[in-house]
């Protein structure tokens, strides 16, 4: 006779995690296996619905899930062994929670029975994880494992960042009974301001003479919206650097970035304006955001982001396609159109400044940053996904590399950690195969902890082009020296020959010497589909980028620094910056 009590089945730990891992739509697992792991790592083997992506180092692997997670905006899952092993996973963390991917890391623990006992590869994960995560759990007992593993998988799906389960090794080879391993994840919910915020905003917006908008990574599903908001304001529309490509595309009202990397009309349009659109951003440099002569309004979806950068006039919590649904229905259209003009006609100005080292660039040796990455976003697909590294790749990118609808550009744009486009481009393809996946790289970054892991690429057959901007320096560390006023010191390094070194690991290899020779290797490189391609470019060390904007403390710590390099027999090294950038060429 058959009972009608439900029937509960018994598992081992780590398959209860497996399976809920897996049906919240986890399809990967990225790390290096251990000893705590093993139980973990055989439950991965036995469910088969999560690939474990085996990495050299889980650095590496994190940066990989982050890119995936949040170009999918599905969850991935990490994991290191106790100790060194977790330890490495904390920088893509940190990336996670910035960038807002939804990542849940499985740390190995130590067994529950010398807990507490500061045995070989102990740690707290309560205190470690404290900055990178948003929850962390320590499993230590199986009665937890189902409650905790729920609670770690929505938090991250659903507050968008990194979670940690600490699990110990004894633990997650226990069998444990449960009723259910299925997640409910709801959909995201409408959130807008209510309707006496949005008839405040209304108000402000009908008696201000000019409006800029002013967006980010919060655009990400609302083009549409602020497109035609912009249009019935007549409001030129900037952008941070997260916001480059949400908004920058078909969008006539666009005029480029603020900021230390900015181009464009933006800075102007922004600190000109009567009123400031602050649109789901949460752009740090407060320098380059108007004072209180210009009336400013944000909307974001994380209150903790309101009026935590410039003081406010009015704050409002909703997200940007919600809120703006709303209050293009009530806004009044605006007919005067000088101020846009005006910002338009900037933004073009600043572009032809921007194309002369591109148009120049196949008569200057050494090549032009400029001039490649020009060239490379021309060769690209119109759905390419791009990847920079943090430094000067980041301003070549922003500057010369081309948004469009299907087109992604990402990077370590808010945590600004080296190293991160490579594993992020791994990653994208691997969610993404046959998708063009470009690395824009520093050499520097590259030799830190992309080469270990071109092995994987290469065991993988993972079509990634990485494109080595090879200047011999931590270039965008000497601008930040030369800016703040110090004579650059320890940023130049020995370079390699990165092609003959990809050659070896087993990747094709391409050496770009000349500039005649760009467009023929880039070309060569994407149309590459039979594995990892190292496009290692011999780029101008001297070439600069300025902003449409420079800050009075940055041209004063510019000339300081000029100074003081002339006085301590540097005088070559100034005079190849300023005729490298004074267009003498």
């Amino acid at each position: 006779m058959v009972s009608n009590k439900e029937i509960v089945v018994s598992r081992t730990v780590a398959d209860v995690l497996c399976e809920m891992l897996a049906n919240a739509g986890v399809k990967r697992c990225y790390g290096i296996v251990g000893d705590a792991l093993n139980p973990i790592i055989d439950a991965l083997r036995r469910n088969g619905n999560i690939e474990f992506i085996h990495v050299r180092h889980e650095e590496y692997g994190v940066f990989a899930a982050v890119s995936e997670a949040y170009l999918t905006g599905n969850p991935v899952a990490v994991c290191g062994t106790a100790g060194p092993g977790v330890v490495h996973l904390v920088n893509g963390l940190l990336d996670a929670r910035k960038e807002g991917a939804p990542i849940i890391a499985i740390a190995g623990d130590v067994e529950t029975s010398i807990l507490d006992t500061f045995t070989l590869e102990e740690l707290n994960p309560y205190k470690f994880f404290d900055t990178a995560s948003l929850y962390t759990a320590r499993v230590v007992d199986p009665e937890q494992a189902r409650s905790v593993f729920n609670t770690a998988i929505l938090t991250a799906v659903l507050e968008k960042g990194p979670t940690v389960i600490s699990l110990p090794g004894n633990i997650a080879s226990m069998d444990v009974e449960v009723e259910s391993t299925q997640i409910t994840i709801p959909a995201t919910p409408l959130l807008r301001p209510a309707d006496a915020d949005l008839n405040r905003l209304v108000e402000m917006i009908d008696n201000a003479r000019t409006v800029a908008i002013f967006g980010g990574d919060g655009c990400r599903y609302a083009h549409d919206e602020v497109v035609a908001l912009a249009e019935k304001l007549k409001a030129p529309v900037g952008y941070a650097l997260r916001g480059k490509q949400w908004l920058e595309h078909d969008n006539p009202n666009a005029v480029g970035m603020t900021g230390l990397i900015g181009y464009g009309g933006a800075y102007g349009a922004i600190n000109e304006a009567e009123l400031l659109l602050m649109l789901g951003t949460d752009f740090p440099f407060s320098e380059f955001l108007p004072g209180h002569k210009v009336k400013k309004v944000q909307i974001d979806k994380n209150p903790k982001h309101i009026g935590r950068r410039t003081a406010l006039d009015l704050g409002l919590v909703g997200d940007i396609k919600s809120t703006l649904n709303v209050l293009l229905e009530r806004v009044q259209e605006k007919t005067e159109s000088l101020f846009l003009e005006r910002h338009i006609a900037e933004t073009n100005s600043f572009h032809d400044l921007l194309q002369h080292y591109v148009d120049k660039g196949p008569d200057i040796k050494p090549i032009r940053p400029e001039f490649l990455a020009k060239t490379l976003s021309d060769l690209a697909s119109d759905d390419a996904l791009f990847f920079a590294d943090t430094g000067t790749a980041v301003i070549w990118l922003a500057r010369h590399i081309s948004g469009g609808r299907d087109r992604r550009l990402f990077g370590s744009f808010s945590w600004a950690s080296m190293a991160n486009a490579a594993p992020n481009a791994f990653g994208a393809q691997l969610a993404y195969p046959g998708r063009q996946t470009i690395a824009l790289c520093g050499d520097g970054g590259y030799a830190m902890l992309a080469f270990g892991d071109l092995l994987t690429q290469v065991e993988r057959k993972t079509p990634v082009v990485q494109v080595i901007l090879n200047n011999a320096a931590f270039d965008f560390v000497k601008i930040e020296q030369q800016e703040a006023g110090f004579i650059p010191y320890g940023v130049d390094f020995k370079s390699s020959n990165f092609a003959k070194i990809a050659e070896a690991m087993g990747a094709k290899g391409i050496r770009v010497e000349e500039p005649g020779d760009v467009r023929e290797a880039l070309a060569e490189a994407l149309a590459y589909k039979d594995g990892p391609v190292v496009v290692d470019a011999l780029v101008d060390p001297f070439a600069l980028a300025m902003p449409s904007h420079v800050p009075f403390h940055t041209v004063k710590g510019f000339t300081l620094s000029v100074a003081k390099q002339v006085l301590n027999g540097r005088m070559d090294s100034v005079i190849r910056t300023m005729e490298r950038n004074i267009r003498l060429v």
